[in-house]
């Protein structure tokens, strides 16, 4: 769990570094100077690279792994994230949705200055520098300790076994390892997200039914997790059909897809 952990810390570190230089590459490439107080007591040649930092030509690498950490790490503010970035809205372009990827293509606010645009979009770049660092205020919750870097070695581990019982022969045991590893996951997912699990003993289709209510899950997302409720409900019940060597499969490489992309 400590290696992960590091592993983590190092990665919303590099974040950090690389959004603050974006952040000077957006100033630059704006053509706003640096006030002398900013550069004051900085070396040569850390003036120099803050000087020569772009943001057009590596904003896109950020923005993407970023978007990946925080979905991870702090899955209820990845939609301001996002929409500082592009929203999907068929309408005239104005301040509530004018954002990152309009600059990126060259759009402006006719009706407002350039230096009233400029502003709009630092300000935005802003949001999401924030975001990222403040995950380094998240890596240090206990709770994110215990509850996502344990449960995520300990699911690894377990689906790990289920795969091996089912090369065994012993199917029914290796799914219902599956379904015990993705009742428990959804139920973390639902408690990052503030949802309050209503029944004492949830089961996987009363979870996918509130993830999907709340808007945390798409609609394939919800189809897929119906599909491996179905097949951990065929392993579960002995007097369902045995369950097959290709239904495990599509068990467990479903479950392993769940853990990976549902957050």
């Amino acid at each position: 769990m400590d290696s992960n952990l590091e592993q983590y810390r190092e990665e919303v570190k590099a974040l950090c570094t690389e959004g603050l230089m974006l952040s000077c590459g957006l100033q630059n490439e704006m053509g706003i100077p640096y006030p002398d107080s900013y550069l004051k007591g900085l070396s040569g040649d850390v003036i120099t690279k803050i000087k020569k930092a772009t943001f057009s030509d590596k904003y896109q690498k950020w923005y993407n792994a970023s978007l990946v950490t925080i979905k991870q790490l702090l899955p209820d503010r990845a939609a301001d994230f996002v929409s500082a970035y592009h929203q999907d809205i068929k309408k005239e372009k104005n301040l509530s949705n004018f954002g990152i990827e309009d600059y990126l293509l060259g759009l402006t606010l006719t009706s407002y200055s350039k230096e009233h645009n400029n502003g709009f979009i630092r300000r935005k770049f802003d949001l999401q520098y924030q975001i990222v660092c403040s995950l380094r205020d998240r890596m240090d919750s206990s709770l994110f300790e215990i509850k996502q870097l344990l449960e995520a070695e300990m699911f690894d581990s377990e689906i790990d076994a289920a795969e091996m019982l089912a090369k065994k022969g012993f199917l029914r045991g290796a799914g219902a390892i599956c379904g015990v590893v993705l009742e428990k996951h959804l139920k973390t997912v639902a408690t990052a997200h503030n949802i309050r699990i209503t029944k004492k003993t949830p089961t996987i289709n009363d979870l996918n039914e509130q993830l999907k209510g709340n808007n945390v899950i798409d609609v394939a997302q919800w189809r897929h997790l119906q599909f491996l409720g179905d097949l951990r409900n065929l392993c579960d019940h002995d007097k369902t059909p045995v369950p097959t060597k290709e239904n495990l499969e599509d068990l467990i490489s479903g479950v392993r897809k769940v853990l990976k992309t549902i957050y």
